[in-house]
């Protein structure tokens, strides 16, 4: 019986060790996907255009560099002085923004519904998606021959062509956004009576617009980006045809003056679409915490 007891008494393990754990306060530089102070990102942004303009200045400096191929800074701030005060210049800028403009806005006026809808019901996502997937990968330099057949030459071919390099990407990306709003708030509208036009166009699409608002701003970009080969139709005014054209005659910083009008255009407008979408939906940053 002793025997039987000592078997029975339990047998006194050594407990595990605890593993040492210790917590680690966030980088102030570089926390990962933490925030940072707004005066450090502004000093972090100057800091790259300085790099950026440092290393052009010391290339376009050097004997061994073609000053065809890299201007000196004084040159393209001359050139582009002199452009300024040109009409010509603004005319091309005129014209570039009312084509993107008109191709981009059609688009959206589009897309924008019928991605809705194919974010929202299955066979509607059956009937637009699988075909907009696949056109989007024809590049829009392919479509011109195309596009000069059924279009002509004029304007409408040239709007046309941003408007399909950005109509079914800019689909996609938004039925992609409806598709991400949380189902329980589908749920909870349909137990509360609510029809599917209600359920659509009350809980669906202003749950999904904050992200339909940042698909709008990188399908502008891509607008911008499509405008130069629109401008290969038969143009004789925009900012994609006259950089063509100082291409032809080696008119090196005027092609700078220009690409940095390009880029200039696109800063504004990026920081136009991100103010709306601070003012539209502040809410949405909230909720996401």
């Amino acid at each position: 019986m002793a025997a039987l007891a000592r078997d029975a008494m339990p047998v006194n393990t050594p407990a595990p060790r605890a593993q040492r754990q210790s917590a680690r306060a966030p980088s102030r530089w570089f926390p990962v996907r933490g925030e940072v102070s707004a005066r450090l990102a502004r000093a972090f942004a100057v800091l790259s255009g300085l790099l950026l303009l440092s290393g052009y200045v010391f290339l376009s400096h050097r004997a061994w560099v073609n000053s065809a191929l890299l201007p000196t800074v004084s040159s393209v701030a001359q050139t582009g002085y002199e452009a300024l005060q040109s009409a010509e210049f603004w005319q091309d800028v005129e014209v570039s923004f009312l084509r993107v403009s008109a191709g981009f806005l059609a688009a959206a006026a589009l897309a924008v519904p019928l991605g809705i809808l194919a974010g929202s019901f299955r066979l509607c996502s059956a009937l637009l998606e699988p075909v907009s997937e696949f056109l989007r990968y024809i590049p829009v330099p392919a479509l011109i021959p195309l596009v000069m057949i059924l279009l002509g030459i004029d304007e409408n071919a040239k709007v046309s062509l941003v408007f399909l390099g950005t109509f079914f990407q800019l689909l996609l990306m938004t039925a992609d956004e409806v598709r991400q709003v949380p189902l329980p708030l589908v749920q909870v509208s349909q137990s509360m009576g609510a029809t599917r036009f209600e359920v659509v166009w009350r809980v669906l699409t202003p749950a999904a617009l904050p992200g339909i608002s940042h698909a709008l701003r990188i399908c502008n970009g891509w607008a911008w980006s499509y405008v130069v080969v629109a401008e290969l139709l038969a143009a004789t005014e925009g900012l994609g045809f006259r950089i063509l054209r100082f291409y032809r005659f080696i008119q090196t910083p005027n092609i700078y003056v220009y690409l940095l009008t390009f880029g200039l255009i696109g800063l504004g407008l990026d920081a136009a679409f991100r103010l709306a979408h601070q003012r539209l939906f502040r809410w949405a940053k909230a909720g996401s915490g």
